[in-house]
């Protein structure tokens, strides 16, 4: 059998944060949504049934905790330093697909959200 690709995947983390332009969005906060889907090769952890041999997607939610906890004006920026640290922390991975959500964007409008979407490769 061969892997022809793979991924590690966290969906729709669910964060208060108090990321956003307007000051009211950095006094309050609202809750914000991160997918982020990672490429890498986890043939050795389909063999060997150790999590030292993929990425361990509970190190990857710490990095986005701790990344989401640092106030940002632009989700952008955030989504940048999300991605840095996954490719310096797991210099396996080949590509990141990162989606931040702001499910209550303040753009006078009903919505479901709104954010940033990056597809990125090392």
């Amino acid at each position: 059998m061969k892997v022809t690709s793979s991924y590690i995947f966290l969906k729709d983390a669910r964060f208060h944060a108090y990321h956003g332009v307007l000051p009211q969005e950095q006094k309050v906060g609202q809750d914000f949504l991160v997918s982020a889907r990672a490429a890498l090769d986890v043939s050795a952890a389909i063999e060997h049934d150790m999590v030292e041999v993929t990425l361990d997607y509970g190190v990857l939610y710490q990095i986005v905790k701790e990344e989401m906890a640092q106030v940002s004006q632009l989700v952008e920026n955030v989504a940048g330093r999300i991605a840095n640290r996954v490719f310096n922390t797991f210099p396996e991975v080949t590509m990141l697909d990162l989606k931040i959500t702001k499910l209550n964007p303040p753009i006078g409008g009903d919505c479901e959200g709104a954010g940033v979407e990056l597809h990125l490769t090392k």
